[in-house]
């Protein structure tokens, strides 16, 4: 956690808050958001085990942390079912789903100019 004070912090707070492009990769730039929303692209809704196994070197401890910043974020949903035994699946938000054409885009560009 940076001190509030920093140079770095002040810096970053600025651009966050006023670059679109910036806050855009704020929210999806960690390293596992961008597979796990990815997959829920890919389905309509996935079980916490179904997220786990197609990221199969994420750790539980970072999973769990990546899935609470979607969440908090907007772009994905948490359905909790009074089940037992417990049942929980995600999927994108209407907010995440707006990002669909960006992550297309940059698969494309990735594809293109990868070597």
């Amino acid at each position: 956690m940076r001190k509030e004070n920093s140079t770095n912090f002040l810096n970053e707070t600025d651009l966050v808050e006023n670059c679109g492009m910036f806050y855009t990769l704020s929210l999806i730039g960690d390293r596992w958001k961008l597979g796990i929303l990815a997959s829920l692209f890919d389905n309509k809704a996935l079980r916490y085990s179904e997220i786990k196994n197609r990221l199969s070197n994420i750790t539980e401890r970072m999973l769990i942390k990546q899935l609470k910043e979607l969440q908090n974020d907007g772009l994905i949903i948490r359905h909790d079912y009074l089940e037992t035994p417990p049942r929980v699946e995600y999927s994108i938000s209407e907010k995440g789903r707006t990002l669909e054409n960006v992550f297309i885009t940059l698969r494309q560009w990735g594809k293109e100019n990868r070597n």
